[in-house]
């Protein structure tokens, strides 16, 4: 009994010390991704920017307007594709499944591709917002197809299999 509750006591402060170094690596890479650029600024500098010292300078600008967005993008975007590969493995049972392996992020692409080539034909100029919602509604088309192929399959490598082959059928349009 005893010899269990160290075990559990030892896998703990590993998941402890490995989430701790991953949080110094996420705070150590945003303040260099900040730091990161043409301009080059001193951490220093960066700081009182932050605390808002330095309000109508250039590297204001540039911090608030540029870098920082980035960096917050980055994180977001990084958590939310970490977590859609989880909830997908977790709805099928499966650890390869993800938002590459269905063909989601494939059909994303296709729309975002087919939005800009009809829109930019037309020399109608493409917002980001624009571009965001054709990416969900692709991504939410090739969802809807594996779900549809949920209900015939019997087993979890067939739901695997035709998420490749929409991805494939995607890439090839």
């Amino acid at each position: 009994m005893q010899l269990q509750q160290k075990e559990k006591s030892n896998r703990n402060a590993r998941w402890l010390v490995c989430f701790a170094g991953l949080l110094a690596a996420v705070v150590l890479l945003f303040f260099w991704n900040i730091r990161a650029g043409s301009v080059s600024l001193s951490v220093g500098y960066i700081a009182e920017i932050l605390q808002g010292m330095h309000g109508e300078d250039t590297a204001y600008q540039i911090i608030w307007g540029i870098r920082l967005p980035r960096v917050l993008a980055a994180l977001l975007l990084g958590g939310a594709l970490s977590i859609s590969g989880f909830l997908l493995q977790t709805f099928f049972h499966n650890p390869i499944a993800g938002p590459f392996v269905l063909g989601i992020s494939s059909g994303a692409k296709l729309v975002v591709a087919l939005v800009m080539i009809f829109l930019l034909g037309k020399g109608i100029a493409v917002s980001s917002s624009v571009l965001i919602l054709a990416a969900f509604v692709g991504s939410m088309i090739c969802m809807g197809f594996i779900l549809l192929l949920s209900r015939k399959a019997e087993g979890m490598s067939v739901l695997i299999i035709g998420g490749v082959m929409i991805g494939y059928i995607c890439s090839a349009i």
